[in-house]
């Protein structure tokens, strides 16, 4: 098994690909001002020991340096060995509404980013439990597979906004449907499908596919987030309102309701958020009443960085040995001409 301690560092990978664009723009604009300089043919006699694949060898060296330093930034590993141990936690798939009513600001500071706050002061609290994230609104997606790695999952979290998911709406049932098949294939452990909403369902078919889930073996749990009374929802492209096709004030109103029957179809429970702690304190009474099991972990994991680094030791050398232009003492020898 291979991971990365530091996985955030990754993210340097996308200053390699641009820097990589930029070289391919310029050359391509390079050789166009030579064209209108003079003929081709003509300007590669006047500059013989110019080489026309060294520079793009160099560059390409160069790139592939920089891209294994951030991979040893990230910090690969390797484990070494396994360990069947007791663990005392269980596996949880969190799905995040993310529909653009989650933007209502009646609780603090809005709906999606307390709903955020909860599953970071979750994830924080497991030790020993696996958790996996769905985002949702009109589809579901898989924003991160279960796994035991906590610092991707807040990672992960931190990424996530309503225009991220162009079909919008609230497809409840599609994201129960997408948590059910989202667990490992360990048994004799709690599961939990934690379902954070404001409850407007458009699509329907969420209660059977709650029935279906619990029939599973899923429990399934519902954080109604919202208020009850209606809520505007910002817009932030006009920084307004949004409203409807007859202009009309778009009203979110949280459906405790549907919430309920949801939950009880599912086996778990249904618990109100609001901007108390109490929400949180409940969820994890709940959870703690699930079944415990063992799970196989990794232990132990060498480091695999020093690799990396003699990897760009040697590339660096190469590009040092490589002229920009033909050395005049090998120019009978053609590796960069066909």
């Amino acid at each position: 098994m291979y991971r990365f301690e530091n996985p955030e560092y990754l993210w340097l990978l996308l200053v390699v690909l641009l820097l990589g664009i930029i070289r391919f723009v310029t050359y391509f604009n390079q050789k166009k001002r030579l064209r209108k300089f003079g003929d081709p043919e003509l300007l590669r006699q006047l500059m013989p020991d110019v080489s026309r694949w060294r520079p793009l060898v160099k560059f390409l060296i160069l790139e592939l340096a920089l891209a294994l330093l951030v991979v040893m930034a990230a910090r690969p590993q390797q484990a070494n060995g396994v360990s069947q141990e007791k663990r005392q936690g269980i596996e949880a798939i969190i799905a995040l509404d993310v529909s653009n009513s989650m933007r209502a600001q009646d609780v603090t500071p809005n709906r999606l980013d307390r709903a955020k706050m909860m599953v970071e002061n979750l994830v924080e609290d497991f030790t020993d439990s696996k958790v996996g994230l769905i985002v949702f609104a009109g589809d579901a997606f898989v924003q991160l597979p279960i796994t035991s790695d906590y610092v991707s999952a807040k990672m992960f979290l931190s990424s996530i906004d309503p225009s991220m998911i162009v079909n919008q709406g609230t497809d409840i049932a599609a994201a129960i449907n997408m948590a059910s098949h989202s667990f490992t294939q360990q048994e004799n452990v709690g599961k939990a499908i934690i379902v954070i909403t404001d409850g407007e369902d458009h699509e329907g078919g969420a209660l059977e596919a709650a029935k279906e889930a619990h029939d599973n073996g899923f429990n399934i749990f519902i954080l109604g987030i919202g208020s009850t009374k209606g809520e505007p929802i910002p817009d932030p492209s006009t920084g307004s309102f949004m409203t409807d096709n007859h202009g009309n004030m778009v009203m979110s109103r949280l459906n405790e309701e549907m919430c309920r029957e949801i939950a009880q179809a599912g086996g778990g429970a249904y618990i109100h958020v609001d901007n108390s702690s109490s929400a949180q304190r409940l969820l994890d009474e709940e959870l703690d009443k699930l079944e415990k099991g063992d799970t196989i972990i990794y232990s132990n994991y060498d480091e695999l960085f020093q690799y990396a680094g003699l990897l760009v030791m040697l590339l660096l050398i190469i590009e040092i040995c490589i002229m920009d232009r033909k050395n005049p003492l090998l120019k009978k020898i053609k590796l960069f001409k066909r």
